[in-house]
């Protein structure tokens, strides 16, 4: 009798998003991939065929989820993983402790409880692949996983893992204050240590934090998702684990008070293909479902590959691109760049990664799949945390996808953690474009100013999302049709919106009747609601860098 595998692991979201640099970005993709590996490795020596992910063999962007045919036991699935991670946190630790040699390590039991309690497997089987996907998500229904209870002081990224030094886990007889006084000493004289070392110095130099920076305070498993992407470290796991090319530098987000450079705002954004569940489900009634799975998968892996091969260099990278999720960022890689120039640079870049996002759904496409996409941008300030702009392109993707999917959402996200936002299908960004003030040009203030005062005289009036459809009675969006139809101008051959059937004067009334199209209801307040989010996110991205 014919078996199918279904498996995964977690948690996936959450390792990714404890990151405070590119670097760890890297890290944790390159980890994952190799995670996966390992698994497809351990059925491919067990005589079983894997049908998804396509190019099994491809080391970099291996997707978690993992199909296959064949009969390969749970109890190997976790082997294969927990081996592979050991492996990992085995060489990071070895190749510190050979480095850093004169101090005394006690911290040997919180490495082997991370060995041991990082990941949760998932297993599902069946004499089908439906049946084998279906009892793999009621697998995931039962949680079977324990966290690492820390002790110490806490990561200053995480807040909630202890940070990885080599006292961890040493009892001690000082008085508390002493303890902390001496603690913080051999923590400090670590790190320094360990960041000298990582950039190919003596542990008495100072390091310039290519790899690590002396003032970070970090755990095990965010350290090993730095260390990962280390070339020396890298070639000890295994001589075909991905590494960065050498010349790899993190973003410049921060002021630098030296050359009083302001911070710089950056572009972030997480796509995901829509309803590939029930496109999956299509495929298994395929003739040949093994077939047809493997097609899919092959064909969006190529995909992925040539997404973050051909993205352009200038205009920031692909962090990773496993099939139909992807992660990247947009940003200006040069080091030193007076506030003139940044002003000016930050400009250019919200305009090319604007261009850039309007030709993403032709881009998208080239796969040849039946399937959309939905996307999440955020536009983000210096001050806001890595881990928080994560957080805000997965909400902004979700949101895109709750709202009718094959759309985007635009956030702005300022330092102070407020953000604004818009949701729009594909065809509907070129609005931005298509602002016309009452001078002849692109001054979004006009209009801004306009709806400002309406709403402050209640003559508009916006209302919550989870509102929108409990008013008794709709409410009257004329003042919302009519500052587009005056703000708004149609240009030929632009998208289905700039239709010759769409005049000047039109674009309001054109907008009212696609509401549902647009706002995923028919709700006057809808409208409404989504107006308001436009004219907000065009000021914004207009008038701030």
């Amino acid at each position: 009798m014919t078996h199918y595998i279904a498996t995964t692991f977690a948690p996936v979201q959450g390792f990714i998003e404890k990151s405070r640099k590119l670097r760890d970005l890297f890290g944790s993709s390159l980890i994952l991939s190799y995670l996966s590996q390992q698994i497809i490795n351990a059925a491919q020596a067990a005589n079983c065929q894997i049908i998804s992910p396509g190019s099994p063999d491809l080391t970099q962007g291996l997707p978690n989820r993992i199909l296959i045919k064949g009969d390969f036991p749970e109890a190997a699935t976790r082997e294969a993983l927990l081996d592979g991670w050991r492996r990992l946190l085995d060489e990071c630790q070895i190749w510190i402790e050979e480095r850093i040699h004169d101090v005394h390590y006690t911290w040997q039991r919180d490495w082997e409880l991370w060995r041991n309690h990082t990941w949760e497997i998932f297993w599902g089987t069946g004499t089908s692949v439906t049946a084998a996907m279906n009892d793999l998500e009621r697998g995931k229904l039962s949680r079977d996983w324990s966290a690492v209870n820390w002790i110490g002081e806490s990561s200053s990224l995480s807040g909630t893992d202890a940070i990885a030094w080599p006292g961890l886990g040493a009892p001690s007889r000082n008085p508390k204050s002493l303890r902390h006084q001496d603690e913080k000493q051999q923590i400090d004289e670590f790190y320094q240590k360990l960041a000298a070392i990582l950039e190919g110095k003596s542990p008495q130099e100072q390091a310039a934090g290519k790899f690590l920076d002396p003032s970070e305070r970090i755990s095990i498993p965010e350290l090993v998702k730095r260390l990962v992407t280390h070339p020396q470290i890298a070639q000890r796991i295994d001589p075909n684990f991905p590494k960065l090319e050498s010349n790899f530098s993190d973003i410049i987000r921060l002021p630098d008070p030296e050359t009083q450079s302001p911070g710089r705002w950056t572009g972030w954004f997480m796509g995901d293909g829509d309803k590939v569940g029930d496109h999956l489900k299509q495929l298994t009634e395929a003739a040949d479902p093994d077939q047809a799975l493997h097609d899919f998968s092959q064909a969006m892996r190529d995909w992925g590959k040539q997404f973050e091969t051909q993205f352009p260099d200038d205009l920031g990278r692909i962090i990773y691109a496993g099939g139909d999720d992807f992660l990247g960022v947009i940003y200006d890689g040069r080091t030193a760049l007076t506030a003139t120039d940044l002003t000016d640079s930050t400009k250019s870049l919200k305009t090319r990664q604007l261009a850039w996002l309007k030709e993403l759904p032709k881009c998208w496409e080239t796969h040849g799949q039946n399937i959309g996409v939905s996307v999440g941008f955020v536009w983000a300030g210096h001050s806001v945390p890595q881990r928080d702009i994560l957080q805000h392109c997965r909400e902004s993707e979700k949101r895109s996808k709750s709202l009718g999917r094959h759309r985007v959402t635009l956030r702005v996200v300022f330092n102070s953690g407020q953000f604004v936002q818009w949701t729009c299908p594909w065809d509907y960004l070129v609005l931005l474009d298509l602002y016309c003030d009452r001078n002849g040009e692109q001054n979004w203030g006009h209009l801004y100013n306009d709806m400002a005062q309406l709403k402050a005289r209640h003559a508009l009036q916006t209302r919550p999302l989870s509102e929108e459809n409990q008013a008794e009675t709709d409410a009257d969006a004329t003042l919302a049709i009519g500052l587009a139809n005056l703000y708004f101008q149609p240009k030929l051959n632009d998208s289905e919106l700039t239709d010759t059937a769409v005049s000047a004067g039109e674009v309001g009334d054109y907008l009212f009747t696609q509401r549902e199209t647009l706002t995923h209801s028919q709700t006057h307040q809808a409208f409404i609601n989504w107006f308001d989010e436009l004219v907000s996110i065009g000021w914004y991205l207009a008038h701030r860098s």
